[in-house]
C-alpha cells in the first residue's frame, strides 16, 4: 500500500507538471490579482500555469489587516465577488467587508475548478529571454533556493508571462536587471513603490496593469511597484479588478498572435 500511495502521487504530479511545461500564460505568484487572472484566462480555454512560492497561495489576502482576517472591498469590485460567491457586508455606500479566509479560499478554488494549474512551493529565478522577447521562466523549488543550494532549475515556455509578484515587483526586476533594458516606465526602469494612500493606490494598480515589456505583463501590487505607485492597504478591490484587466490584455495579445 505504501507503494501504491508514493506512486499514485509521483504519476499523478508529474503528469499535471509536464503538462504546464509549454503554455499560453504563465503567472508568477498567487494573490488576488494573479488568481482572478489565471481564472479568467483558464476559463476562456487558454492553458494557464500558475507558481507561487508559498505553501498556501493567496499572498497577503489570507491575514486581512494585522491577521484580523477581514478585508474591505470598493463597491467596484462587488461583482467579483458576487461570480466567486464571496460573502460580503455592505458598511458604507463604496465599501464592504469579507471575511478573508472565505475570499481567499474561494478565489484558489475557482482557479483551479476552471483548469489553471497551480504549483505551489515553486519559485521563479529567471526568465526565458528569447529574440528580445519574455517567452517563458525558469523555475526550481522554493526549499532550493531558500537554503541557497547549488541546483539547476527547469524552464516553463509561455506565449505570454504575467507578473503578479507583489510589492517586490520581482519577474519585472529580474528582467530589466539581468538583460540591460528600458520597461515601459516613464524612466525605462522599476520605479518604486510609494508610501501608502488608498485611493490613489486602488486607482492607479488598475491603470498600471499594462504590458511593461513584450511578452511580459503586471498586475496587482507589481504593477503600482513598476510603475512608482502607491501602496492601499488592506483593501483589495483593486487587486481584483487588477487581475480582471490582466486577462484582458492578455487576451488580446494572444489573439493578435494567432
Amino acid at each position: 500500500m505504501e507503494a501504491i500511495v508514493s506512486n499514485a502521487i509521483v504519476q499523478s504530479y508529474f503528469k499535471k507538471f509536464q503538462d504546464t511545461l509549454n503554455v499560453d500564460v504563465v503567472i508568477v505568484g498567487g494573490g488576488p490579482s494573479g488568481l482572478v487572472a489565471s481564472e479568467t484566462l483558464a476559463k476562456k480555454g487558454y492553458k494557464v500555469a500558475l507558481f507561487d512560492s508559498k505553501l498556501a497561495p493567496g499572498g497577503g489576502m489570507w491575514g486581512g489587516a494585522m491577521m484580523m482576517n477581514e478585508l474591505v472591498v470598493q463597491k467596484d469590485a462587488w461583482p467579483i465577488l458576487t461570480e466567486y460567491g464571496i460573502d460580503f457586508e455592505q458598511v458604507s455606500d463604496e465599501l464592504a467587508t469579507a471575511d478573508s479566509v472565505q475570499a481567499t479560499s474561494s478565489l484558489i478554488y475557482h482557479s483551479t475548478k476552471s483548469g489553471a494549474k497551480i504549483f505551489n512551493c515553486i519559485s521563479v529565478e529567471d526568465v526565458i529571454f528569447l529574440d528580445n522577447r519574455v517567452s517563458g521562466v525558469v523555475i526550481n523549488w522554493t526549499a532550493v533556493r531558500r537554503l541557497d543550494m547549488h541546483v539547476d532549475p527547469l524552464m516553463a515556455c509561455a506565449k505570454v508571462v504575467l507578473d503578479a509578484t507583489g510589492h517586490p515587483s520581482e519577474i519585472s526586476r529580474i528582467t530589466a536587471q539581468k538583460n540591460n533594458i528600458c520597461l515601459n516606465t516613464e524612466t525605462g526602469n522599476i520605479m518604486g513603490e510609494k508610501s501608502l494612500s488608498v485611493d490613489e493606490g486602488e486607482k492607479s494598480t488598475i491603470e498600471n496593469t499594462k504590458e511593461v515589456y513584450p511578452g511580459l505583463f503586471v498586475s496587482g501590487m507589481a504593477a503600482n511597484g513598476v510603475f512608482g505607485s502607491f501602496r492601499m492597504g488592506p483593501i483589495f478591490g483593486g487587486m481584483l479588478l487588477s487581475g480582471k484587466r490582466a486577462a484582458e490584455l492578455i487576451e488580446k495579445e494572444l489573439k493578435k498572435n494567432e
